[in-house]
């Protein structure tokens, strides 16, 4: 993570804290990933090479800048898509703050909707962290949009265990998925699309 943006990944971390535990209302809530969240996507992307990468659950942006710092580092821009116009306006502040903002693209809109017009295998990394329930009905796109050997990342697979199970399942029973549940933070469950170069031949 490049030093610059630390005291900002700071002030959003004491912001998110403070601001969850005084607001009940979800919608106002950040809920952002935990900081070993972030340094984890940090190094998928820069390990997997994902210079396209996509974001669904922008929030405050506070995860989109991990991933925009890493994407920078090897030539790549995050698209992220966040539906919550007063989530929008606090993201693009930080974006512009954080200097990163030419390596996002920022989306007020619904993710079903960008999913189903995004071209086959449009992104190299799909980094899920919104509405838990919608994800069964996403997953045909979201597969879809993964190129081959593309990484799928979703969060909250521990702490939203039994809500994550029925999507958890999806993706474990495809069989172009190799899956791993990593105990970081709130729970990473990764999907890597199988490339035909080394899938198994039988």
């Amino acid at each position: 993570m490049t030093k610059p943006l630390d005291p900002l990944l700071a002030e959003l971390e004491q912001f998110g804290q403070t601001n969850d535990r005084s607001s009940t209302e979800r919608p106002r809530r950040m809920l952002n990933i935990t900081r070993d969240t972030g340094e984890l996507l940090a190094v998928l992307v820069r390990a997997t090479a994902a210079r396209r990468v996509l974001e669904i659950g922008t929030s405050n942006g506070y995860s989109t800048l991990w991933l925009a710092s890493a994407a920078r580092a090897i030539g790549g821009a995050v698209t992220t898509v966040e539906l919550s116009e007063y989530k929008i306006g606090l993201a693009t502040a930080n974006f512009a703050r954080s200097g990163l903002a030419r390596y996002i693209s920022l989306l007020h809109e619904d993710a079903g909707r960008v999913l189903r017009r995004s071209a086959d295998g449009a992104f190299d990394l799909v980094f899920l962290d919104s509405e838990r329930p919608e994800y069964p009905g996403w997953w045909p796109d979201l597969k879809r949009v993964l190129r081959p050997g593309g990484l799928l990342v979703v969060d909250n697979a521990t702490s939203h265990r039994a809500e994550m199970a029925p999507f958890v399942a999806l993706v474990t029973a495809d069989v172009s998925f190799v899956t791993s549940l990593v105990p970081v933070g709130n729970g990473e469950f990764l999907a890597v699309k199988a490339d035909q170069a080394w899938s198994d031949p039988t």
